[in-house]
């Protein structure tokens, strides 16, 4: 454990040095500081902030993972000369990145609320599922990342691939899904929509912040299926697990393949 806290805490500080993680916090700074100056109701920033955040926190989680990894090969190689295990080594540089990535988007959000003294019509719950749904997409990208960056050495197809990775959960997916909707619309789709939601971290997340608003109504019978089952507190339950189980499942995998990895 104590190995563990030692290359968290100089990942941590390689991070703050090379400014990406000041930057990434500065930049969701000054959105919600743009939503607030645009909008101005603490309810409408939160609802700009779920549809930012579900497009930049994985992108830029997946491509700063990414490239930490491969920058960081040489201090990999150097801990690997040492006794220390390799699960210490790949769970220490996971838990650098993400902490300071999650720390820089809570910090980037928090600090214009905390600066208008916690505005009059804030959601306390809503926000705090923001943070969990980014923080936990911060660890699903991070996680995939760091599985493409073992098993590919080039950095390039690393890269690409993990960008195309991204592309398929925030985009591809929805038009796979409304395909197969539009070509079984005569057979009952209710619970098959639940699971194939499940099955995407990016519309899990983006479901459970739509039902604690009242845009929900707005997407008709699909928000009405949402609802009945996310809109639940089993369903809610149920699906943030889900959402935790995700975190949990690239990292494993890609500890499995640093294990065996021949550097």
């Amino acid at each position: 454990m104590q190995k563990i806290v030692k290359i968290t805490y100089f990942g941590i500080r390689d991070v703050l040095r090379s400014k990406w993680g000041i930057m990434y916090a500065l930049l969701f700074l000054l959105v919600t500081e743009g939503l607030f100056q645009l909008g101005g109701h603490p309810g409408k920033v939160v609802l700009g902030l779920t549809n930012i955040t579900l497009a930049l926190v994985p992108l830029i989680s997946a491509i700063f993972g990414t490239m930490y990894f491969y920058n960081s090969r040489e201090f990999v190689e150097l801990l690997l000369t040492q006794p220390v295990k390799r699960s210490t080594v790949y769970t220490g540089l996971f838990i650098s990145l993400t902490f300071s990535l999650v720390l820089g988007f809570i910090a980037g959000i928090s600090i214009p609320y905390i600066l208008r003294g916690l505005p009059e019509g804030w959601d306390l719950g809503t926000y705090l599922l923001l943070i969990v749904s980014g923080s936990c997409l911060t660890c699903i990208f991070v996680g995939l990342s760091f599985l493409v960056s073992i098993i590919f050495e080039d950095k390039g197809k690393g890269l690409g691939l993990v960008i195309l990775t991204w592309l398929f959960f925030a985009i591809l997916y929805d038009g796979a899904v409304l395909l197969l909707v539009n070509i079984f619309s005569d057979y009952p789709l209710e619970q098959p929509m639940i699971i194939m939601a499940m099955l995407n971290p990016i519309d899990l997340a983006r479901i459970l912040l739509l039902i604690q608003t009242d845009i929900s109504a707005l997407m008709g019978y699909t928000g009405a299926v949402f609802e009945r089952f996310f809109g639940t507190f089993l369903g809610s339950s149920l699906s943030l697990g889900v959402l935790l189980l995700w975190s949990i499942l690239p990292f494993s995998l890609g500890l499995i393949c640093f294990k065996r990895k021949d550097f």
